[in-house]
């Protein structure tokens, strides 16, 4: 990747991850970017080599995103490593890595509770349409309802189902289930029609990757 591809990166990455999280982006091999954090650092150095048993590996070699708890023998010290590959026509450009003290607080429900004016309202994921990020909040969106969420849009993509909802754009992650019709866009992108008619752009970023989950 060249420079102008990791300052893009870096600026969408510096949106949503959490405060604490050490950024390291990655080509293929080796790592060039790292911005460690006060919580945890690993000490990479641009042109290191890129080690098995770590986040940024894993999510290059499974080709998705992963999360995954690393022990210390790897770089001296434990972290928890949230790592999303950069795809180009099904083939691993590189990676980039929030890297945290422990795993993030996984919600063990089915549902996210969403803030409304004075007032909170369980939502099942079934009935979540899509989800938009806002200020490092994130707005929920259902067919009858909209609220808002503490936790980001990044944060939130590690938690929801796989099965059910896919990032689209850097401000967007739509349940598959709520997507009318998939029309093209300029430059090789879609627009997405939902079911409330609403219209949500499939980003050049995240096209490719869109295509394979829908088969198409």
């Amino acid at each position: 990747m060249d420079q102008f591809t990791v300052e893009s990166v870096l600026n969408i990455i510096r949106e949503f991850v959490p405060k604490d999280a050490s950024i390291s982006v990655a080509d293929s091999e080796k790592y060039i970017y790292y911005q460690p954090s006060k919580q945890v650092d690993l000490r990479i150095k641009p042109g290191d080599l890129i080690s098995e048993n770590t986040a940024t590996y894993k999510a290059l070699s499974f080709r998705k995103k992963i999360g995954v708890q690393v022990e210390s023998n790897v770089f001296g010290v434990p972290y928890y490593g949230l790592s999303v590959p950069i795809m180009n026509e099904g083939n691993p450009l590189g990676a980039v890595t929030a890297i945290l003290p422990s795993k993030p607080l996984i919600l063990p429900t089915s549902f996210l509770t969403i803030k409304m004016d004075d007032r909170w309202i369980p939502l099942p994921y079934g009935e979540i349409m899509y989800l938009e990020a806002q200020n490092r909040k994130t707005k929920i969106q259902s067919e009858l309802v909209s609220g808002y969420h503490k936790m980001n849009l990044s944060e939130l993509e590690f938690i929801l189902p796989s099965d059910l909802f896919i990032r689209v754009h850097r401000s967007y992650i739509v349940n598959i289930n709520y997507i009318q019709e998939i029309l093209p866009d300029f430059h090789s992108t879609f627009l997405l029609i939902m079911k409330d008619n609403s219209k949500i752009q499939v980003s050049q970023t995240y096209a490719s990757q869109f295509r394979r989950a829908l088969g198409f």
